[in-house]
């Protein structure tokens, strides 16, 4: 495979344009304004200074603004009739995003217009599994974009999980569970003081308080709120990879002027297109840090604080069931985990290790701290000097990959081992 830039290849699920078509719209460019139709004016008028309000799918389903039509024709003509009567670009920036969403969704096999989040998981299961296999695609043929192929491995085990979270709502054993962190919490009371049990995590003692009283209707609130965030994040980024391998830098640049992202994002993308290792590998951790500490961070914190004690304990669980699937990734349930030592009165030191996560993945701070020690310079390193292992991983079939990862059925089991693994030296 030719590791060349991503430009000079063509994407499995990507669409090009074609070079008569590029041609035609160069030569449309060169017409004056003068040239234009007061019916083409008033044709575009509509589509002008539109608010981009549902770039959050929170809003509801669909593309960016209700207003905006679905035929890609048609919004490639109005973008055209724009740049050709000198439109301020940030004037048609909905329009433009639109495009772009629409060309990118085509390309992977979606329907934008019925793509709604809060339908549920089985509802979305073809999207989960349209939208990871284009990153997948992606990744395979423009070795740069590594984000994309980061994004097709975690994504099955994000899909498998919310498929969990659908179909076992109902029979999660919630009081086994809270009963399993209560003795946990026991054993550090007992042991290190009513002191030493503030420094466990918030979430296994949240699990503790309120794990009896979780009820699959919260499930089902978190689940969707999760999915909203799936589609923020495709529609945020993907418009973008797709714009790359289709036009290459100057689309981004149309993106970028139009006021879509700043300029670290264009410099990101840059880096992505130079060729240079480093700079490839860095310009993904951009977009990365984009996904996690923009797109998705205030939802996160929505859904940890879901319900007080509710939502804690779920976005506590799901980083203890969590296993992304790159080679030699540590799993956020055994990154960082619980010890925690006091004075006792006899002088000596007591310390408490238990093998669950001090951390909760949906605090944007921790979840980029194990991103930047694990996920990003393992997967750099798998891109680097083992392609042929990256690239067996990525071409097996995704519905297969999703059904693989179904962690969460174990939390139950996993918390029980973490109890029977919890010990106490001292010193």
């Amino acid at each position: 495979m030719s590791r060349a830039t991503g430009r000079s290849a063509r994407p499995r699920f990507g669409r090009t344009i074609a070079l008569a078509t590029a041609a035609a719209l160069a030569l449309s460019l060169g017409v004056g304004v003068a040239n234009s139709t007061p019916t083409a004016a008033a044709d575009l008028a509509p589509y002008l200074d539109l608010p981009l309000v549902n770039r959050d799918a929170v809003n509801g389903p669909g593309g960016v603004n209700p207003a905006l039509p679905y035929d890609k024709a048609q919004l490639k003509d109005l973008l055209a009739t724009a740049e050709r009567q000198g439109v301020e670009p940030t004037r048609y920036a909905a329009l433009l995003l639109q495009y772009r969403l629409v060309d990118v969704t085509e390309a992977a096999g979606i329907d934008l217009a019925t793509w709604n989040p809060r339908a549920g998981v089985e509802a979305n299961r073809q999207n989960l599994i349209d939208s990871y296999s284009y990153y997948v695609g992606l990744q395979l043929d423009h070795p740069e974009l590594q984000w994309a192929g980061m994004g097709g491995l975690v994504g099955a085990d994000f899909g498998g999980g919310l498929i969990d979270f659908e179909l076992m709502a109902g029979i999660y054993d919630f009081p086994g569970m809270a009963q399993t962190a209560n003795a946990i919490v026991g054993e550090t009371l007992t042991v290190l003081g009513p002191d030493a049990v503030q420094l466990l995590p918030e979430g296994l003692r949240a699990l503790a308080r309120s794990g009896a009283t979780i009820t699959p209707e919260d499930l089902h609130h978190i689940l969707g709120e999760i999915l909203v965030m799936q589609k923020n994040i495709f529609s945020d980024l993907m418009p973008m990879h797709q714009a790359y391998v289709s036009e290459g830098l100057p689309a981004l640049e149309q993106m970028e002027r139009a006021g879509l992202f700043d300029k670290s994002i264009m410099n990101a993308w840059r880096d992505v297109a130079s060729g240079d290792q480093d700079r490839i590998a860095a310009g993904n951790g951009v977009l990365l840090r984009r996904e996690q500490g923009d797109v998705i961070k205030t939802q996160w914190d929505g859904v940890r604080a879901y319900k007080g004690d509710v939502g804690e304990a779920i976005t506590y669980m799901s980083t203890v069931a969590a296993s992304p699937s790159v080679a030699g990734v540590v799993p956020p349930r055994s990154y960082k985990p619980i010890t925690i030592s006091a004075k006792l009165a006899d002088g000596r030191t007591a310390t408490l290790t238990t093998p669950l996560p001090s951390w909760n993945w949906s605090v944007f701070e921790s979840r980029w701290d194990y991103i930047s020690a694990e996920l990003l310079p393992k997967y750099k390193a798998m891109a680097e000097n083992d392609w042929p292992q990256l690239e067996a991983e990525l071409r097996e079939p995704y519905d297969q990959k999703l059904e693989g990862a179904r962690p969460l059925r174990n939390i139950p089991q996993m918390l029980q081992s973490a109890l029977e693994g919890t010990k106490v030296t001292f010193e």
